[in-house]
């Protein structure tokens, strides 16, 4: 039976302003498909760009791929779920931002004891990008010395604590001395402030002039050539979001300028494309949380109803940890 509930919903492109809460009708699940009763939402960039039209999607639509919850109706077709479960999701249908909702349920994985709903839906998307990030974009296998801007955001936190399990020497980009603090309790090996310092000489004191064989940039326009000029010769540049605008207008000949550099620019989406990919790449996750070595920061909750004001906080940088919102 069809059944009302509250979601955000925007149904034109803009600021925080244009998210609305709205009355939505929920369906019984599709055949592959189960109901999550939501408890906790996470907050990404991601959810920015398609709300400002970054990322094209038809109008109108909802926000938000991450989530946990507790299983309330199950598919015809799912057998690897069941009614009552402990569940989260880090890639989905645009529509997160909801009290509930119908999810493929191959997207969908159990939660382990002793991860809450808030640390699963802040670490899904931030977590599974991580181990896309480190365990099959470019492999690290410990020893190596790695460069990763924003490393007191949701994600460099993890990142931060993921490179000191795995022994990498993770030196974390960040915009004051608290981000700093904040990175180097998490894990990093060296932290530079680059409203202060120039990243790319940093890198290469840090380094004995070697550089690094592999960037991980979530920033985008406003770090691109830093990136390029901290990378040793034919290492890898994984550009993998866009927080200060795109990377635009580029020459590919300044890779080949810069030390026949390589250029990815990967999605979490094509690394966990099947219910088996998904499944492993948490197990990956799940393992190093229960065994305290990751542990998810959650410095911002937020009702559903203020999610506008949520990214608002989010875009303007001034946040650390993860941001989330809260359901119950």
């Amino acid at each position: 039976m069809s059944k009302t509930v509250q979601a955000i919903r925007i149904d034109q492109h803009g600021g925080p302003e244009v998210l609305k809460v709205a009355d939505v009708v929920l369906a019984p699940p599709a055949d592959t498909e189960v109901t999550i009763r939501q408890h906790a939402v996470g907050l990404n960039f991601i959810d920015i760009y398609f709300r400002t039209g970054l990322y094209p999607h038809p109008l109108p639509h909802g926000l938000g791929f991450e989530a946990a919850g507790v299983v309330e109706a199950v598919g015809a077709k799912v057998g690897h779920l069941k009614v009552g479960d402990r569940v989260a999701y880090g890639q989905s249908p645009l529509g997160a931002y909801a009290q509930a909702r119908n999810v493929p349920a191959h997207q969908v994985v159990k939660l382990p004891k002793g991860v809450s709903f808030e640390e699963a839906a802040a670490l899904m998307l931030k977590g599974l990008t991580v181990q896309y990030l480190f365990r099959q974009t470019y492999r690290l296998q410990g020893g190596e010395t790695i460069l990763f801007h924003a490393a007191a955001g949701g994600v460099g936190l993890i990142a931060c604590q993921w490179a000191r399990a795995l022994g990498v020497k993770l030196i974390g980009t960040v915009s004051s001395p608290e981000k700093a603090a904040l990175a180097r309790e998490h894990g990093a090996w060296e932290t530079i402030d680059y409203s202060r310092e120039n990243v790319a000489e940093r890198v290469k004191e840090l380094t004995s002039g070697r550089k690094v064989p592999v960037v991980y940039d979530g920033v985008g326009k406003d770090t691109w050539l830093a990136s390029l000029d901290s990378l040793e010769p034919r290492g890898l540049m994984v550009s993998f979001g866009n927080a200060s605008g795109p990377v635009t207008d580029v020459n590919l000949g300044i890779l080949a300028d810069k030390g026949s550099l390589y250029l990815t620019r990967p999605k979490l989406g094509s690394y966990v494309d099947t219910q088996a990919k998904m499944q492993a790449a948490a197990d990956d996750l799940f393992s190093l949380v229960v065994k305290k070595k990751i542990a998810v920061r959650i410095d911002q909750r937020y009702p559903l109803a203020k999610a506008g004001e949520a990214q608002a906080a989010l875009s303007s940088r001034k946040t650390t940890g993860a941001t989330v919102l809260t359901l119950d």
